[in-house]
């Protein structure tokens, strides 16, 4: 991926072509940790990133159903959503370790809430609000 991080992100158009770029830069197994107030644009990030991995139908938040699966397209996507999660447990009983092991892509918003959970290989976006649009920073990790 040719992007350097810190990146300042104008509108939802430039988080779409973030995430193109990060997704067409994915690889089998990769997990990426997308941390980010209400609004920051957690979603519309993992939007472009499944649009660069080539899946053509819509994307929407995981909130209410904790994982959404996105298949056909270069590789599985599966889109955690921590916020509603209670305990780890929830994730384990869900198969937490069969959707790694299936080495597709996951992506987890909301990931501070059960860090431990995550490999140590993943790879940390904190997205924040600023006047000018949102920062994209790199490497934050637990």
């Amino acid at each position: 991926m040719s992007q350097s991080f810190p990146v300042l992100l104008a509108d939802s158009d430039a988080t779409l072509a973030l995430g193109r770029e990060l997704g067409q830069a994915a690889q089998a197994g990769d997990v990426i940790a997308l941390v980010g107030d209400l609004g920051a644009g957690k979603t519309t990030l993992t939007q472009g990133i499944v649009d660069g991995l080539d899946y053509q139908q819509e994307v929407t938040s995981p909130t209410f159903s904790l994982v959404q699966q996105y298949l056909g397209g270069r590789l599985e996507v599966f889109h955690f959503d921590f916020y509603r999660v209670e305990g780890e447990h929830e994730l384990l009983d869900l198969g937490w370790d069969d959707y790694l092991d299936r080495q597709g892509l996951v992506i987890v918003e909301w990931p501070t809430l059960h860090p431990n959970l995550l490999p140590k290989n993943t790879r940390w976006l904190k997205l924040s609000h600023r006047e000018e649009g949102r920062l994209v920073e790199e490497g934050l990790t637990r």
